[in-house]
């Protein structure tokens, strides 16, 4: 059984969570919004305090319980702690979002950070009147999301003051590399793994994959398919054997991003390099919603 809610937590006693942490697979207290500011203007029964005492003494708990097994005749959250924090309802950035969710990881120990659009169901003046729920913006989260958790990726490197919420139109990764095209094009058959991971299309199976083939044998784009390399947003980012794939022509930023947003959307452009409009509909794509699901980025 999970435990999913907050209330039962805030001002509960540490006996309390001892008797639940050793019935469930997995407790979770939910932030819901991701400051004090915030809290205090759509949760005011709620203090930062009362929410992160809990959370620590349960991650103390499950650390405690995994190094000294005799003391505890049962697992203590097995399953490990969650949080959620809504996206949408005030206004702080994807910045913020994200440097608290690496926060938590680091100091908590979190298993995962759940992200949930705001959706608007009244009119309270404390609350914004969105026509969709940000639901793009949740997706983006989910996929930064990954690249802290299991591609070694820096809050601080995906986001910065001057960039401080994620594109919509490309997901982390991409934008990411786009916006240091200095650390590119990198050699397949001779980049360390977590180099590797840095690369869109690389996720981390067909990263284990390249390391394990090139033992035995150089890569090419073809051996790179046959891993699961997807080679749509790979091939303008690496080189195989000191060469690029044939139809990347041009190394810079304009004809990357366009052949990209092009990928993205499965459409098919007439000239590839002309300037892009950008689309009308910013909603979550099948391939935003897997990578989301897979986290391969």
């Amino acid at each position: 059984m999970d435990i999913y809610t907050a209330k039962q937590f805030l001002g509960c006693s540490q006996e309390l969570i001892d008797s639940l942490g050793v019935l469930v697979d997995r407790l979770s207290i939910n932030i819901e919004l991701p400051s004090n500011d915030s809290l205090k203007l759509l949760a005011p029964q709620k203090e930062k305090d009362g929410i992160l005492k809990p959370m620590t003494y349960i991650s103390n708990t499950i650390k405690i319980n995994k190094i000294d097994k005799s003391k505890y005749k049962k697992k203590f959250v097995p399953a490990g702690q969650t949080t959620q924090l809504m996206v949408g309802a005030t206004p702080e950035t994807d910045l913020k979002i994200l440097k608290l969710s690496e926060g938590m990881y680091k100091s908590l120990k979190l298993k995962r950070v759940y992200y949930s659009a705001y959706v608007s169901i009244n009119n309270d003046k404390n609350l914004p009147t969105l026509e969709k729920p940000p639901l793009l913006r949740e997706n983006r989260l989910y996929q930064a999301d990954w690249l802290l958790r299991f591609y070694g990726f820096q809050a601080d490197e995906l986001l910065n003051e001057e960039h401080p919420n994620f594109n919509t139109l490309l997901d982390p990764k991409c934008d990411w590399a786009l916006r240091n095209l200095d650390k590119f094009p990198i050699e397949i058959n001779t980049a360390d793994y977590s180099t590797l991971l840095r690369i869109p299309g690389i996720g981390v199976i067909s990263a284990k994959k390249i390391i394990t083939a090139r033992r035995e044998f150089l890569l090419d784009f073809e051996s790179l398919k046959k891993l699961g390399v997807v080679l749509k947003r790979a091939q303008y980012f690496i080189t195989c054997k000191g060469k690029y794939f044939y139809e990347v022509n041009k190394f810079n930023k304009n004809f990357i991003e366009t052949n990209l947003l092009y990928a993205e959307r499965n459409t098919i452009p007439q000239k590839k390099y002309e300037q892009l409009s950008m689309f009308d509909t910013l909603l979550p794509t099948k391939e935003d919603k897997i990578k989301c699901l897979t986290g391969s980025l």
